[in-house]
């Protein structure tokens, strides 16, 4: 099983991502949260590439965040829209040209971009904890730096928070572009995500459905059989 870090150049930048499972099994995109990176998914990642319906999986750590960062890929970019370019440059790079997607958080703000922009390049797509993209009422507080090193550029935090607080409105105006069947999977009320933001974007997805695993924001890591439990007969359609 092949779970190192690659290397990629794409989209101007350099991308690291990780993959597991036979090449020639059906793809399946894992995209992660701020702050993390791709072996955040290890876990489910290993599960999907060897359950009763095996899969190649792929992890990157997107632009800012993990290995990307530390390759000295600090582009100071980080629009939702630069996210998401780099994330079709990575699967044009990797020769996939259809593919499901699982997106947490931010990764699936992410997810949602790249399942409007090429349509017929997602197949079925999966949002953890993701929330409708109105704006924050009250604003998201300006973040303060932790002290020392940090796993990801800082730049990239305030970039987020920004556009977490005034979201593009042509992010909610194009959610019918989204033609797979899609499945949020809210945190629940113990989540800081409030389910109902996540109900809210459901609302704008045409083909899709919610379930609730009561775990905080963290699902797949929190409750990691759970989160399969509903995901894994989900994709296997």
């Amino acid at each position: 099983m092949d779970s190192a870090p690659h290397i990629v150049d794409v989209n101007g930048v350099t991308l690291a991502y990780r993959a597991w499972g036979e090449a020639e099994a059906p793809p399946v995109l894992l995209l992660h949260c701020r702050g993390a990176d791709g072996s955040d998914w290890t876990p489910i990642a290993r599960r999907l590439a060897t359950g009763p319906r095996p899969r190649r999986v792929y992890a990157p750590d997107l632009r800012g965040h993990g290995r990307s960062s530390r390759l000295g890929d600090r582009p100071g970019a980080y629009a939702h829209e630069a996210l998401r370019d780099d994330v079709l440059a990575l699967l044009r790079a990797l020769g996939v040209d259809r593919t499901d997607v699982v997106g947490h958080s931010l990764g699936g703000a992410v997810a949602c971009l790249v399942a409007q922009r090429a349509p017929g390049l997602v197949r079925r797509l999966v949002l953890e904890d993701v929330p409708a993209p109105v704006p924050l009422d009250p604003p998201r507080p300006p973040a303060r730096r932790p002290a020392g090193d940090l796993p990801y550029d800082w730049a990239m935090i305030r970039a987020t928070d920004e556009q977490r607080n005034a979201p593009d409105p042509a992010w909610g105006a194009r959610m019918h572009r989204i033609t797979a069947p899609t499945l949020l999977v809210s945190g629940g009320p113990s989540s800081f995500v409030p389910p109902q933001q996540v109900t809210d974007l459901a609302g704008l997805i045409p083909d899709a459905r919610v379930v609730t695993v009561d775990a905080g924001h963290l699902v797949h890591e929190s409750r990691p059989e759970e989160f399969l439990a509903v995901v894994e007969p989900f994709l296997a359609h």
